[in-house]
């Protein structure tokens, strides 16, 4: 776990927890079996549409039906490759995790329940010194969780895009809106949970809500879903401010008090926790406007409504080349680089220099 401190925040008088930042965000494989239509695909282009492309000629939705909402504009050079649990894989995590100071892995893809050898790249990342967590949509958990969980996996954050097969379907490709194949994938996950929560792995709910018309798959998440289960609402990158507008106006909706804001620093995603009348606590995971006060200095997108996602961390591909590479921003992947040239660089430095000040600045500097 990252260090943690305590700060107060005068204005609206909740606790600010901050902690350092300590992950490192790794995509494993860029197969998925969702078409959701807000996907950013960690920055890469989805492999099965773009095969024979290249670079700079890549397409944000193709055949597939699936969607990388930056992938045309993002400069990103490479295909994303399957990550193997080998050697060079180990020897790679523990590069990143001395140069960074990082202990926690999170697994993304694509679909992670979807790599044929999950179960072991976690317990190399565990061996590598690692507490390893996941975002996953369930598709595939049922085959695989209770493996994971023996391997050492910490948390699986499930994304729940809906509850219903009409919601689920309402935010895929229109070519799967098919409410027999949603109703599969709802099923899928429900099962997934509940291995997981069986299997002793921690278990949260994240939902993406592009707009106010969403707010009732948000309802039913709670009152379907177990009060154990920690939810996060999650706003749309790509819907920008009317996506944060709602969730505030559903949060205003449900007699939501703010109770207390978990701060990472050095990173630009933050949490606010609220109470519910019921009792149950539920999180609005936000974005702050973090940069990177060298690299994000002269981009064109460094701007309050072209940046999404701010310095969100790092994150580490596998390139279809079979080489290691690491990004800092899934709207300029031109960034991405070797790892074995950015744990010498002045980028990893920066990073690390921005974790530490803001820490600094937010526990004691006022």
């Amino acid at each position: 776990m990252g260090e943690e401190g305590l700060s107060i925040n005068k204005q609206k008088k909740e606790p600010v927890y901050v902690e350092k930042s300590s992950t490192l965000r790794v995509k494993i494989i860029d197969s998925c079996g969702m078409t959701c239509v807000f996907c950013h695909n960690e920055g890469t282009p989805v492999v099965a549409d773009n095969l024979k492309r290249i670079s700079g000629d890549w397409i944000g939705a193709g055949p597939s039906g699936r969607k990388s909402i930056y992938a045309m504009t993002n400069g990103v050079r490479f295909l994303p490759g399957t990550v193997e649990p080998n050697e060079e894989f180990a020897n790679v995590l523990v590069m990143l995790r001395k140069s960074l100071q990082v202990d926690e892995l999170h697994l993304t893809g694509g679909e992670p329940t979807l790599h044929p050898e999950l179960p072991e790249i976690i317990r190399l990342a565990r061996s590598a010194g690692y507490r390893v967590c996941m975002t996953s949509n369930g598709e595939n958990g049922v085959r695989v969780l209770l493996d994971c969980a023996v391997a050492g996996l910490d948390r699986v954050n499930f994304s729940i895009f809906g509850t219903t097969a009409e919601e689920l379907a309402q935010v895929q490709h229109e070519k799967y809106r098919n409410p027999q194949l949603a109703e599969r994938k709802i099923s899928a996950l429900k099962d997934s949970i509940q291995i997981a929560i069986r299997s002793g792995v921690k278990v949260s709910a994240n939902i993406v809500v592009p707009d106010y018309s969403h707010a009732p798959r948000v309802y039913r998440l709670l009152d379907e879903y177990s009060p154990y289960i920690s939810v996060r609402l999650l706003n749309s990158l790509d819907d920008g401010q009317p996506s944060i507008d709602a969730i505030r106006q559903i949060l205003a909706d449900l007699g939501a008090i703010p109770i207390a804001k978990y701060v990472t620093a050095g990173v630009s995603g933050y949490r606010t926790a609220y109470h519910l009348p019921s009792g149950r606590i539920i999180y609005f995971k936000e974005i702050r406007p973090i940069r990177l006060p060298t690299i994000c200095s002269n981009c064109r997108f460094n701007n309050d409504t072209d940046c999404q996602e701010g310095y969100y961390g790092v994150r580490l591909y596998r390139d279809r080349a079979g080489g290691y590479q690491v990004g800092v921003c899934i709207q300029r992947m031109d960034l991405c680089m070797p790892v074995e040239e950015f744990v010498k660089s002045d980028l990893c430095r920066e990073i690390i220099n921005l974790r530490d000040t803001e820490y600094y600045q937010l526990t004691q500097g006022g």
